[in-house]
């Protein structure tokens, strides 16, 4: 067996997967700055027209608080939204 070429063969590989993946990490990077523009430009609307939009609260979320587990609850609670850790945070410190 030619461990050159089984060599060449891996580096080959690796590079074109490592360049596939940067590209769609561009694109993913691209799709969420887009997608916190578009969630400001809302939240700047519903503010202006006063309308309250409450996110609902996971129920797991609520019984961990309720067992007092803040921290559980804080990372459930990005889980299943998707928030960030200071939203998650917050979200929770309101429900608490």
């Amino acid at each position: 067996m030619d461990y050159g070429m089984l060599l060449l063969g891996v580096v080959v590989l690796v590079a074109v997967v490592a360049l596939g993946s940067s590209s769609t990490d561009r694109r993913l990077g691209r799709v969420d700055r887009r997608l916190a523009r578009v969630e400001r430009k809302l939240d700047a609307i519903a503010d202006r027209l006063g309308v309250a939009v409450e996110e609902p609260v996971p129920a797991e979320v609520t019984a961990l608080l309720r067992e007092g587990k803040k921290i559980q609850a804080i990372k459930a609670y990005r889980d299943r939204t998707g928030a960030d850790l200071k939203e998650a945070r917050d979200a929770v410190e309101r429900l608490a």
